[in-house]
């Protein structure tokens, strides 16, 4: 099953932590009044989130260039946000801090972050799929980089592959219960991208 919005996804989950980010970004770092979500400082971020500085920059500059995150155009009080959400990014934001959130509940950030992670939780939905017609819903991804997010994402216990007894024998690949919990928050995520 190919999703609707798989360019403005792919575009979200190139970096890394642009979901993190997005989620610190709504929850708000400071207590600047009448800021939604109060923004942050660019230093608040890279701390918060664990980020390297050159990381970070390239996550917001991607961030500001869909126009999800701009630069906070106020002035006056040196706590200020340097970074604050657009209109068009506050969905987004609230979106991506639920799936934050049900990834540091079940402990899998590491393998759910990394960039097709998501994109293939949304094609596996809740069917099963032979890495072929995963592949085929998955604009760009190649044989080792799906072959690397499958086993990453087995694992971690979000996708179970099991083995079809035909001839030739062909691995089959379905999201297990928590992996259901993910997709179910990544399609509030693919929603939010259609906005």
């Amino acid at each position: 099953m190919q999703f609707a919005n798989t360019q403005l996804l792919l575009d979200l989950v190139r970096y890394r932590w642009s979901i993190p980010v997005l989620a610190l970004l709504v929850q708000g770092t400071t207590e600047v009044p009448g800021i939604h979500g109060g923004g942050a400082k660019f230093v608040t971020l890279m701390q918060r989130a664990s980020v390297s500085p050159g990381s970070l920059r390239r996550t917001l500059d991607a961030l500001i260039e869909q126009r999800w995150v701009c630069r906070n155009p106020g002035y006056g009080h040196p706590m200020r946000p340097e970074y604050v959400l657009t209109p068009r990014g506050i969905n987004l934001a609230v979106a991506a801090e639920g799936v934050m959130a049900v990834l540091l509940e079940m402990d899998v950030s590491k393998a759910a972050l990394r960039k097709w992670s998501l994109p293939v939780t949304l094609t596996l939905g809740a069917s099963k799929a032979h890495f072929g017609e995963i592949q085929g819903n998955l604009p760009g991804v190649t044989p080792r980089a799906l072959a690397l997010t499958l086993k990453e994402l087995e694992t971690a216990g979000l996708v179970e592959r099991t083995v079809v007894a035909a001839y030739p024998p062909r691995p089959c690949y379905e999201l297990s219960p928590s992996g259901q919990v993910l997709s179910s928050r990544a399609k509030q995520l693919e929603s939010a991208l259609a906005a």
